[in-house]
């Protein structure tokens, strides 16, 4: 979810496009071609949560232009590089990812990070 002075700005999911199948219902691609975590991102049909939050906010018309996006997971380098773009400025999360790449960029951009494991 994203907040912005204690306001709710979007919410976002793990999933499918909007109609499409889950891929609980039609099997994993990562999973079958056995890809590790923080890699081919590319390779899924599925949308994470940070991807709905924004792509929410923008079919609303609502910036969210420093807010605090809260994650259960932390960001992978796509998201990251929306999240930057879309003028994100806090991330909390509740835990870490392997994305060495993600790590940087968010510290490069000065946004701040807290993971509440």
């Amino acid at each position: 979810m994203v907040v912005k002075d204690k306001r709710l700005l979007s919410t976002g999911y793990n999933g499918a496009p909007q109609g499409f199948a889950h891929c609980a219902e039609v099997g994993c691609i990562r999973q079958r071609e056995e890809i590790p975590p923080g890699e081919r991102h590319e390779l899924c049909r599925g949308i994470h949560a940070e991807q709905n939050a924004i792509v929410q906010a923008a079919a609303f018309g609502v910036s969210i232009k420093d807010s605090t996006l809260y994650c259960t997971h932390f960001p992978c380098v796509l998201c990251t590089k929306l999240l930057i773009n879309a003028g994100v400025r806090r991330l909390v999360v509740a835990e870490t990812y392997p994305d060495r790449l993600s790590h940087g960029m968010l510290q490069e951009a000065g946004i701040d990070l807290l993971v509440i494991a």
